[in-house]
């Protein structure tokens, strides 16, 4: 008599998945009850690449941080595709009904590769793959203008102070002018809108 499996492929997967769910809540558990916990402010400050975090974090990304997501995604996409190829690739039990497969898929994953270094290279070419170095250009001019008179305009306008602020006490309203005799009197509109009321239906 042969064995049954008395679990479903189905059923193990649950079971894969209650030990997993398991797991991750016993070592969360185990790291609130072992973990020291001495919070102070240093700790508590936001993270920021090791430096400190200064202005809002509303602000506008260059939109090369996207192009590098993307390519990095596109490779990791890349990833995805080859390792089921490779199992495959690999089933020499599929080999054995005709030996052109494995020829076929080979060519084939030579040419997904080649489309993507493709890319790549298109990408590397463009210079999207450079971080942002902005090259220091150091401006010239035509003029004749010695240095030493910008440093004493620069010297002038540090030493500019703003005159201190005063504030000044509120003064009684000024009665309004009487107008002259001899301006023109100003007419009132003659139209003057009437509204009718609705006449009442019932």
């Amino acid at each position: 008599m042969d064995d049954v499996s008395q679990i479903s492929e189905f059923g193990k997967i649950l079971i894969f998945l209650i030990v997993g769910v398991i797991m991750v809540c016993a070592l969360f558990v185990t790291n609130r009850l072992i973990a020291p916990n001495h919070p102070n402010y240093e700790k508590q400050t936001t993270y920021e690449c090791g430096e400190e975090p200064t202005g809002s974090a509303w602000l506008p990304f260059n939109s090369r941080f996207y192009v590098i997501a993307l390519v990095f995604l596109l490779f990791d996409v890349e990833m995805v595709f080859v390792f089921p190829w490779a199992t495959i690739f690999a089933n020499r039990e599929l080999l054995q009904v005709d030996e052109r497969w494995g020829w076929i898929s080979l060519i084939e994953m030579f040419i997904f590769l080649g489309i993507l270094i493709l890319g790549l290279a298109y990408v590397w070419r463009k210079g999207d793959l450079d971080w942002i170095k902005p090259t220091v250009i150091k401006p010239t001019t035509d003029a004749r203008i010695p240095q030493s008179l910008y440093d004493q305009l620069n010297s002038e306008q540090s030493r500019f102070k703003t005159r201190e602020f005063i504030l000044e006490t509120a003064h009684a309203p000024v009665a309004a002018a009487p107008a002259p005799a001899d301006a023109p009197a100003v007419k009132k509109p003659m139209f003057k809108p009437s509204f009718k009321k609705p006449a009442n239906d019932a």
